[in-house]
């Protein structure tokens, strides 16, 4: 499980989505840039501080043409859930095999809790950027934002 790291192109998974969608990272190429982020667990306070966040800046992600979904091993139904209790405006990814993780290289921490980790992927689908930390769950919007304006600039 190689990480995935800033320069290489992004792996093109396909996804299950809360509303049964299936999402491909291609579907996007050329259109717009992707903050892809990996998350442990629906419902947990941390999680849900990130998944707030990420949808308190939607709205300045779309402007400077960014697509945001989040990824965890939660099924279609818990994010559907989740989605709706914090009105989540952004695409949800069940990845309940790993196989996500796993293409992105994405650790676990302490070899316990599925790993925290933010990709910026452009929109030719190269990785722009890669933020990991567990509990610095704001701090992986407020990098993912400055990241994706700096992309509008170029």
């Amino acid at each position: 499980m190689a990480a995935i790291r800033v320069g290489d192109r992004a792996p093109d998974i396909v996804g299950l989505a809360q509303d049964g969608r299936r999402v491909a990272l291609s579907d996007f190429r050329g259109i717009k840039s992707i903050v892809l982020f990996f998350y442990p667990k629906n419902g947990s306070p941390i999680c849900t501080k990130e998944a707030c966040s990420f949808r308190d800046a939607y709205k300045d992600f779309a402007q400077a043409g960014a697509e945001v979904i989040g990824v965890s091993a939660d099924s279609r139904e818990s994010h559907q859930a989740f989605v709706g209790s914090h009105r989540l405006p952004y695409t949800l990814l069940s990845d309940k095999d790993g196989s996500i993780r796993k293409a992105f290289g994405v650790p676990k921490t302490l070899g316990l809790l599925p790993g925290r980790v933010t990709f910026v992927i452009d929109k030719e689908g190269i990785v722009r950027h890669v933020f990991s930390a567990q509990f610095a769950a704001e701090r992986h919007v407020a990098e993912a934002l400055a990241i994706v304006r700096q992309l509008v600039g170029e």
